[in-house]
């Protein structure tokens, strides 16, 4: 069972992507951890990289609008990395994005998900890094599902009934209750 899965938008379609990457320290090295959040500050898609280039970018877009939820947004917004456009105008160009969606590049435009992308830093911050790729997205994971699950975008799950999160954590991470 994958976390995204159970996710729901709760204002219904909001055509506002906001994608952002940020680094996390694996095995010594940096890696790039891309994120995108909607219109409501909802997250959208999470994917840990070890590249910072137009492939992954391609690849975490096309993760991040693969679902029905999330097609054909009006505008993309991200930062100033120069392999965001080339990854968009080719996705276009295949098809893979509606060729009306708007690409927004700005410094200060990505605010909503920058100020989402603290609980990541706060969790992972003091542990000084992961030690293996794989301990890192599962980590990470558990990360966005826990603040999914407090924005109350799981569908099974109300934002405020905290017996029926845990059990939900429980059953998604096979934890022993």
């Amino acid at each position: 069972m994958k976390a995204h899965d159970h996710l729901h938008s709760q204002n219904g379609y909001s055509g506002l992507r906001r994608q952002y990457q940020t680094y996390v320290r694996v095995g010594g090295e940096w890696r790039y951890l891309y994120r995108a959040v909607d219109g409501t500050g909802q997250t959208v898609d999470f994917l840990l990289s070890a590249k910072r280039d137009k492939k992954a970018a391609k690849r975490f877009f096309r993760q991040a609008l693969g679902r029905e939820n999330t097609r054909n947004p009006r505008e993309i917004v991200t930062d100033r990395l120069k392999s965001y456009p080339g990854a968009l105008r080719e996705m276009k160009r295949d098809g893979e994005l509606w060729r009306f969606t708007r690409h927004r590049r700005g410094r200060w435009l990505n605010n909503r998900v920058e100020q989402d992308h603290r609980r990541v830093k706060r969790r992972t911050g003091p542990m000084l890094g992961f030690g293996s790729f794989w301990t890192a997205w599962r980590t990470l994971a558990g990360v966005e599902a826990m603040a999914m699950l407090a924005k109350g975008q799981v569908r099974a799950v109300p934002a405020n009934d905290m017996p029926a999160q845990r059990a939900f954590i429980h059953q998604m991470f096979g934890l022993a209750a």
